[in-house]
């Protein structure tokens, strides 16, 4: 029993020393886990202070585009398809041939249309020379008439200044009467002959005074049904309007095309844009012009592109919906909204790494820019 109690008592003491090491143990890991949150917390402090509060950022943001429509003008049948999806194609280059035997035809009936109206100004200015031609021959024509209706004149005159005398017989005096009714009336025709021509020029003068074979009327309507029909032509053609990539092509070949039914879309890949969906909350202080970057999901966050915001969308998407959210009811939840940003990027670096349209992006805006 004597030697029982010495080792209990240093089994007392072994377990002493042995809480008192646990127990110190302890506190240096309450110490170090102190100072390694106080450490985080200083540095999310400074973080925040620096950077974080000057910064906003969203994954709720997709690569846009404003993609061009190709959309035949005029109705024909496609004869040659030469693009196909996800290829390149730059502007102007072909994309459908339309069969244009129709459109040739309207063609040559404009351009004939054209030469007869040239040809018929040209016969009006001819016209014009014979019809003055014409005037002056009246003028001598009633010149000749006066001269006659002034000699029957003096003639029936004479012949009845002698009726008293008896030295004019009564047949005599009757043919001057007659020979005086005949050159009054030929007199009165030459007149009227010479106004009819004077018409006849005036009318004719109207149409081509003022005018020349290239600005006359009829020749400018002919030329004007001439570029449209030769417009129509071109247009048998179409062709890219913007460079980028054809997507959605919806034309084969022998397919009657309808006019204003796109058949493709072309998305310009150097000119793409990212649509950022901010809540409304974080826009307090976003303005247009401040810098943001932006990385895609495509190529992870070694790739990272710099841009500015553009603006901002006219509402919300709930507002622009086909169904809008209606608010006035009696149970009412508050939904934060988000405001789509546009962000414009930089065209070298999209040259270096292209984006299509839709994919993910992840935008952060530099508050403290101008």
């Amino acid at each position: 029993m004597a030697d029982a109690a010495p080792e209990a008592i240093a089994h007392d003491e072994d377990r002493a020393v042995s809480n008192d090491a646990r127990s110190r143990a302890r506190k240096r890991w309450l110490m170090r886990l102190a100072l390694a949150v106080t450490t985080a917390a200083i540095i999310y402090a400074l973080w925040y202070f620096l950077i974080g509060r000057n910064q906003v950022s969203t994954d709720n943001a997709y690569v846009n585009a404003e993609v061009a429509q190709v959309t035949p003008v005029i109705s024909a049948t496609a004869t040659e398809v030469l693009v196909s999806d996800t290829q390149m194609v730059k502007r102007g280059d072909i994309l459908v041939r339309l069969d244009p035997a129709n459109y040739v035809i309207a063609y040559q009936q404009a351009a004939a249309e054209l030469a007869r109206a040239r040809r018929v100004f040209r016969q009006s200015s001819a016209m014009s020379q014979a019809l003055g031609s014409q005037l002056d021959a009246r003028h001598a024509d009633i010149a000749r008439a006066e001269a006659e209706y002034e000699q029957a004149r003096i003639d029936l005159d004479r012949r009845l200044a002698l009726q008293p005398s008896g030295a004019v017989s009564g047949e005599e005096l009757t043919s001057a009467r007659k020979a005086f009714a005949a050159a009054r009336a030929g007199l009165a025709q030459a007149r009227s002959n010479q106004g009819a021509a004077a018409g006849e020029l005036a009318a004719n003068q109207a149409i081509v005074s003022g005018s020349t074979v290239e600005t006359d009327p009829m020749v400018l309507a002919a030329k004007a049904k001439l570029a449209a029909a030769k417009l129509d032509l071109d247009r048998t053609i179409i062709r890219a309007p913007v460079e980028g990539v054809v997507a959605r092509r919806q034309v084969q070949v022998g397919q009657r095309v309808s006019q204003g039914t796109p058949i493709m879309t072309i998305v310009p890949l150097s000119k793409v844009y990212v649509e950022a969906n901010f809540k409304e909350r974080q826009l307090r202080r976003v303005r247009p012009g401040q810098a943001a970057t932006v990385t895609a999901d495509i190529y992870g966050g070694d790739v990272v592109y710099h841009g500015r915001v553009v603006g901002f969308s006219g509402g919300t998407g709930a507002a622009f919906a086909l169904i809008p959210a209606q608010n006035a009811t009696g149970n009412w939840i508050k939904v934060v909204q988000r405001l789509p940003v546009r962000i414009a990027l930089d065209p070298k670096e999209l040259a270096a790494h292209p984006l299509r349209v839709g994919l993910s992006t992840e935008v952060k805006v530099d508050l403290s820019s101008s």
